[in-house]
């Protein structure tokens, strides 16, 4: 049996055999709503900028339930850097933002990820299969150089570009979770189904498999229940907390008909607020999954410490943040609590 032990004590595939992991992701979208990050470029210069902000935000999902700090390396690959002129940022970026999630990660007894991510070049020709393997090769390799427990590869459209990331994370020595986005058409770009890509990566290797980003709960479910019949090891999914329906089954494609004028045309990405999940729903979804067998769990783009918590104990957790969960009996109108004044009590009844 393979042991995969961290500094932090049992590895991601032992902590698998023993239930349930909790990845807390969603960096980009919080720090954008926090002013620290631009839409758009979403290139994660906060980790340069205000490297402070970004631990405490680690420890702010390890406190709600997260198994994992992922370190803040996500679109900060070398073609998304050259785009906007800041390619010369590329390793201290990518340094900088594994350092501080392997600090982290140590002082809370967590799993420490190294992150990877679509590069938005890949095509399926020769050139681009090239180009990423290249991109891929440095930020494992500063993963690795940094003592990553495993390495996420995650938001690949293309099943071909999530095979090289692979291939690139597993010589490397590392345990490897490879997810898949899928967008409105249920299949890759290259028109493998869902359940046909996870299957090739399992069989490559891969230790994790399954999907991440762009649907919700109720359009990404229908996906996994595909998935866990089709492969035996462990699957994963971090839905976007948005509720996207059968008529947009991906946060890209919501339309908001109360504000039809909004710039763009369309919600995503910085105007997805009426579509924001509650907590209870994502409580809802991971019971759910939990029950088809997917044991690696978390919330994507738009994720907040409050799904987190709420993922948490729907499995049964009681994380640090579950002191503060909500207990309404002591709010002063809606409350049931004896000490409650009478006349707080009777507007209550008229609530």
């Amino acid at each position: 049996m393979q042991n995969d032990a961290s500094p932090n004590g049992p590895g991601l595939l032992d902590r698998l055999r023993e239930g349930p992991v909790i990845c807390a992701e969603g960096y980009l979208f919080e720090f954008e709503r926090r002013g620290y990050l631009q839409a758009g470029a979403y290139v994660p210069e906060v980790v340069l900028e205000h490297p402070d902000l970004v631990a405490q935000l680690h420890r702010e999902f390890v406190h709600a339930g997260s198994d994992v700090v992922e370190a803040f390396t996500y679109y900060a690959h070398r073609e998304k850097l050259r785009l906007i002129g800041k390619e010369p940022l590329l390793e201290e970026m990518n340094r900088q933002a594994l350092a501080i999630a392997g600090d982290v990660a140590r002082e809370q007894g967590a799993l420490f990820a190294g992150d990877i991510c679509n590069t938005n070049v890949f095509v399926g020709d020769d050139e681009s299969r090239r180009a990423v393997r290249a991109m891929f090769e440095e930020q494992v390799g500063w993963a690795v150089d940094a003592g990553v427990d495993f390495v996420i590869g995650e938001t690949f459209s293309w099943g071909e570009e999530a095979l090289i990331a692979l291939d690139v994370i597993k010589a490397a020595g590392k345990p490897a979770v490879i997810t898949l986005a899928i967008h409105q058409e249920p299949q890759t770009r290259e028109g493998w189904s869902p359940a046909e890509a996870c299957q090739r990566l399992e069989e490559r290797g891969a230790d994790v498999v399954g999907l991440n980003c762009i649907r919700g709960p109720e359009t990404m479910l229908p996906l996994l229940r595909a998935i866990r019949e089709r492969v035996g090891g462990h699957v994963a999914a971090l839905p976007v907390p948005y509720r996207t329906n059968e008529q947009a089954p991906s946060f890209q494609s919501l339309r908001d008909p109360v504000y039809p004028d909004i710039p763009g045309g369309r919600p995503f990405p910085v105007a997805l607020d009426p579509f924001v999940c509650t907590r209870y729903e994502i409580a809802d979804f991971a019971r759910e999954a939990a029950a088809i067998g997917i044991d690696y769990l978390g919330v994507c783009c738009g994720a907040g410490p409050h799904h987190i918590r709420s993922m948490a104990e729907a499995l049964g957790r009681t994380p640090p943040a579950s002191r503060y969960t909500a207990d309404m009996s002591k709010h002063a109108f809606l409350g049931t609590d004896s000490s409650l004044k009478a006349e707080n009590r009777a507007y209550a009844g008229e609530l």
